[in-house]
């Protein structure tokens, strides 16, 4: 059975159902698929709020998270995040937390159409998000105890990162991507690796499902169930599965210098969700998913 299938059905009977016990302000009836992804499915109700219901048992700790989390950290950031305004609790139809909040628009790279200059027009966008992100004042007003975990999914560890590329590319068919022998030595180099102990505010998921765009423009940064302490390379992933060489340099411009480690694990990163997702994609039959995927696998193997 692929990981991405659920455990629990969401579907409209039971969304309808939760809502009209939970929040009779709300129009029920309106309730319509908005999204799915692995772990989740978000429902739109009244064409206003965007309701997020867990499929899986392994989201419950995310999405207890993120209702923790996103109140306080997204007036912090430039660019909009979900914050949640309607806490479902678990009952007798469902038995996990949920919630609702504002819809933020834009689209999916993959369903956006974007040109080169679009995406580089992103760079400095992006950029300035995760400075802010990653900032150590951020960190602290968002965690002033340090009660977030640390790299809970080992992203920044690469004797287990690089296990898990190389396996899910044997998984990988031919005809939708087939890696060079660039791939191996990048491994390589990324298993020579010191550990990396640096733990700040991270998104802990940030690929290209989960930024929205409006054109050039990043219109909602979503999805933050990972939400973590851990090594910014984590997050800088986004700079090679989604930025072309050009956009690469503004996104330095806006967020610093990042040495030749963390790029090095952030690409690392990068291969291993394109790969993911490409796998994904294939699966559900998302032919823009796959393209996109297949596109940025490339890029991450273009010259920064």
């Amino acid at each position: 059975m692929p990981e991405w299938d659920p455990e629990v059905t969401v579907d409209a009977a039971l969304v309808r159902g939760l809502l009209a016990d939970q929040f009779p302000e709300l129009d029920a009836s309106s309730a319509c698929l908005l999204g799915e992804g692995w772990d989740n499915s978000v429902w739109a109700v009244e064409d206003t709020w965007a309701f997020r219901f867990p499929r899986r048992a392994i989201a419950i700790p995310g999405v207890e998270r993120e209702i923790a989390v996103l109140p306080r950290l997204a007036p912090l950031l430039p660019a909009p995040i979900p914050t949640p305004t309607f806490v479902g609790v678990p009952g007798d139809r469902f038995p996990w937390p949920f919630f609702g909040a504002p819809i933020l628009g834009g689209v999916e790279p993959a369903d956006a159409g974007l040109t080169d200059d679009d995406r580089i027009a992103l760079g400095g966008v992006l950029g300035a998000f995760l400075r802010v992100l990653h900032a150590p004042e951020t960190l602290d007003s968002v965690d002033p105890e340090r009660t977030l975990p640390v790299d809970f999914n080992r992203r920044a560890d690469m004797q287990i990162r690089v296990a898990r590329v190389r396996d899910r590319l044997r998984r990988l068919p031919a005809d939708v991507w087939r890696p060079p022998g660039s791939v191996e030595c990048l491994l390589r180099d990324a298993e020579a690796l010191e550990p990396t102990n640096l733990a700040t505010l991270v998104h802990g998921d940030c690929h290209y499902r989960h930024v929205l765009v409006d054109g050039g423009s990043v219109s909602g940064v979503i999805d933050w169930g990972d939400v973590c302490r851990a090594d910014p390379a984590v997050d800088l992933m986004i700079l090679w599965l989604l930025l072309p060489p050009d956009g690469r340099r503004d996104f330095v411009a806006a967020y610093g210098p990042i040495d030749d480690a963390r790029l090095l694990r952030a690409r690392v990163l990068a291969l291993f969700l394109g790969v993911a997702l490409g796998l994904y994609a294939r699966d559900v039959g998302n032919a823009r998913l796959e393209r996109e995927s297949v596109a940025a696998l490339d890029r991450t193997l273009t010259d920064y």
